[in-house]
């Protein structure tokens, strides 16, 4: 389930974001940024680390934290009710075997036995649906964050595209253009951690 949500986490971290208008009549910012985009023409772009976001955001390190210890939980909470499951099936196998019930006692527990294992499957599938519903409520609010401050982030900046770069999806990028920490600051800056739950 952990590789299921980080692998979600990171597919939907951050999304390429396109700002049109890029306006020539900008202030300069810092010759750094300003030297690539000169050389693009009238085109600057700049690009941003998936990992890095997903390594150094506070609302990232935070809510995969509280992903974890609910997966971990959900986990915890199933295997103990499949022993208990397990234990008293393996019980009902010697009572049988010792001749402890009639027919009709024995059909009635393994009644009770087969009714428990539905339970549990129902249980397993509902908390899956949940964890996942919690998954993509993360992505969407951090993919959310992460436009919404590159939105005001680029009202100074004036960039024509702002990419994402994960794994091997970009396979050259000129230090230049990279903004992360720039972003992650930013983020951080303007983030405020979710209040504990009790």
């Amino acid at each position: 389930m952990n590789k299921n949500m980080f692998r979600a986490m990171s597919a939907l971290a951050v999304a390429a974001v396109a700002f049109a208008s890029c306006n020539n009549e900008a202030k300069k910012v810092d010759e750094k940024a300003q030297a690539p985009a000169a050389q693009t023409g009238a085109m600057k772009i700049a690009y941003v680390e998936v990992d890095s976001i997903m390594s150094q955001y506070k609302f990232c390190k935070e809510y995969s934290l509280i992903l974890q210890k609910k997966s971990q939980n959900i986990e915890n909470t199933l295997a103990q009710k499949q022993r208990s499951l397990q234990t008293a099936a393996a019980k009902f196998q010697q009572d049988v075997q010792s001749n402890k019930y009639t027919q009709q006692q024995a059909e009635a527990v393994q009644a009770g036995l087969q009714k428990q294992g539905a339970d549990l499957q129902a249980l397993q599938q509902r908390l899956g649906t949940e964890f996942q519903n919690e998954t993509n409520s993360f992505n969407a609010a951090l993919r959310d964050s992460i436009q919404h401050y590159l939105a005001a982030y680029n009202k100074d900046k004036k960039y024509s595209l702002i990419i994402s770069k994960a794994g091997d999806n970009i396979l050259y990028a000129d230090k230049a253009y990279d903004i992360t920490n720039e972003v992650i600051a930013g983020l951080n800056k303007a983030y405020k951690s979710a209040p504990a739950k009790k």
